[in-house]
């Protein structure tokens, strides 16, 4: 009977119910929370159901993040910064960077929605972060998630990685909500409506040396750039080649797919109760909500502008586009001006401010980089 009772009561003291806090409890139900956003609502669930999985996983098992842990060893790719590069190949041989280069002037979109990484920069240092923090908490605002792994890393601010991945991915998963009544406040219904002239068709020649010149040109300036905007553009490369097609279908389906798992049930599994559930964090997704907040903004008044500046030719709406969520902010931008105007079709349009707001904030990483002496 002894022997029964110190075997049933070393199987009691090994379940997890003997270590969870009450901080775990919130953390595992904010974890449902994300998973009933993925699955039940759809935003993002490719991003948002295995972040909601590593956190629930993590919070009940926290050896799993440990050395030796399986999670610990996905996390040390993020750390190295290789899945966020990966992650940035994927996404340029998925995306057609054709409405970029025939409305070169969605360069200038895309970089007035970074305004708001260099105004969040400001506010993390007036709250007491250091510079290098500042600025790894500051790229949440370009909405891309691994820009701000890969400058958190870059910058060794692995203490804080985990909040700014998840806010960032957060916000990029929420684009839909957050971005729309900013676009509608600071629009009127007439400048929802303008319908702009349709693009011109851009030749197979200027889609093949687009992402060889942008290379060469952003890696000469930001050197440090290079890990991503190289791999962007060699994604974009082997899309617009036509002859590597096989790489192409495995960078945009298979190895995408492969990483996205991989980042995110790691990034979920950086989340745990102890190092989650702070001032320092919750100070991290207040900030990164500003400077996404402030980056739209900015990209819908510089639309603005631009819109009076040709005479009614731009929609501002396609400003909102210029953070780096591709292509769920060109989306938005789409969905917005189509309720003021079912005809409207921005799609196209705004998928230029939308691409250049990805090379955009990775040149901001890299002017990050080269402040702080980072090689």
């Amino acid at each position: 009977m002894e022997y029964i009772v110190n075997t049933l009561g070393n199987l009691v003291e090994q379940t997890a119910f003997m270590n969870l806090t009450w901080g775990n409890f919130i953390m595992i139900g904010v974890a449902c929370v994300f998973l009933y956003l993925a699955i039940a609502k759809g935003f993002e669930p490719l991003l948002l159901t295995p972040i909601a999985f590593g956190m629930l996983l993590v919070n009940i098992y926290p050896d799993i993040m440990a050395e030796g842990g399986l999670l610990h060893y996905f996390y040390l790719l993020d750390e190295w910064a290789i899945l966020p590069s990966l992650i940035f190949m994927g996404v340029g041989a998925m995306t057609d960077f054709g409405p970029l280069i025939a409305n070169p002037k969605s360069f200038l979109l895309g970089a007035a929605a970074q305004f708001g990484i260099f105004a969040a920069y400001l506010g993390a240092m007036a709250m007491g972060f250091s510079d290098k923090a500042a600025a790894a908490i500051s790229i949440i605002g370009g909405a891309d998630g691994p820009t701000s792994i890969f400058l958190a890393s870059k910058l060794e601010q692995t203490a804080i990685m985990g909040p700014i991945a998840v806010a960032a991915y957060s916000y990029m998963s929420l684009v839909p909500i957050i971005q729309p009544p900013i676009m509608k406040l600071l629009t009127t219904e007439e400048e929802r409506k303008i319908k702009m002239e349709q693009l011109r068709p851009v030749s197979k020649l200027e889609k093949i040396l687009f992402p060889v010149i942008i290379t060469v040109i952003v890696s000469l300036i930001l050197p440090t750039t290079a890990p991503l905007v190289g791999m962007l553009m060699l994604g974009n490369l082997f899309r617009e080649s036509g002859v590597v097609r096989q790489l192409t279908d495995t960078a945009s389906n298979a190895l995408m797919y492969i990483v996205v798992i991989l980042l995110g049930t790691s990034v979920g599994a950086t989340t745990s109760a102890e190092a989650f559930l702070n001032w320092d964090t919750i100070k991290i997704v207040v900030l990164g909500l500003v400077a996404f907040a402030f980056g739209t903004a900015a990209g819908v008044l510089f639309g603005k502008l631009m819109c009076k500046m040709t005479g009614g030719k731009i929609n501002p709406l396609i400003g909102s586009a210029g953070v780096s969520a591709v292509p769920m902010a060109a989306r938005v931008s789409q969905k917005v001006g189509a309720e003021a105007d079912p005809t409207n079709f921005l799609l196209m349009h705004a998928m230029g401010p939308n691409v250049a707001g990805v090379i955009g904030t990775a040149v901001a990483a890299g002017t990050f980089m080269a402040i702080f002496g980072v090689k």
